[in-house]
């Protein structure tokens, strides 16, 4: 299952020149992985309040293929493409028109909140997660 979410570029998400600032990318691909859970029917502090477990980024590369633009409506998509014990593999695309504008490839690691020690996902977000499996 692929999760696909619009996003409108507003002016504080570009630079001098109108174009969406690198960083950006990123607070909105953790804006779509975020919704891809709440469509799964659960949320991500949902796991933190259950479990005391959190997701955290172990590694994140980004390959910037065309300009955003302020104003421009955005589609991120997500989809799992590794499920481990403790950590997760996804990648996103950033489109606009059908156009790939750039492509995200993200490991999360679960981990203990009170210590930041990676930990094993619960069954029920192992299950969970593999839904977005494609």
């Amino acid at each position: 299952m692929k999760h696909s979410i619009p996003f409108r570029v507003y002016y504080e998400d570009t630079d001098a020149g109108g174009v969406v600032y690198h960083a950006r990318y990123l607070a909105f691909a953790e804006r779509a992985r975020t919704e891809a859970i709440r469509g799964l029917g659960r949320s991500a502090f949902s796991l933190l309040e259950e479990f005391g477990l959190a997701f955290v980024i172990h590694r994140a590369a980004i390959d910037y293929r065309r300009p955003l633009r302020l104003d421009d409506v955005v589609t991120v998509t997500t989809r799992l493409i590794e499920l481990g014990s403790a950590s997760c593999r996804l990648e996103q695309e950033f489109l606009l028109e059908d156009k790939c504008c750039a492509h995200l490839d993200v490991r999360l690691a679960c981990v203990r909140a009170a210590d930041g020690r990676a930990a094993r996902f619960p069954p029920l977000w192992h299950d969970l997660l593999t839904r977005l499996l494609d």
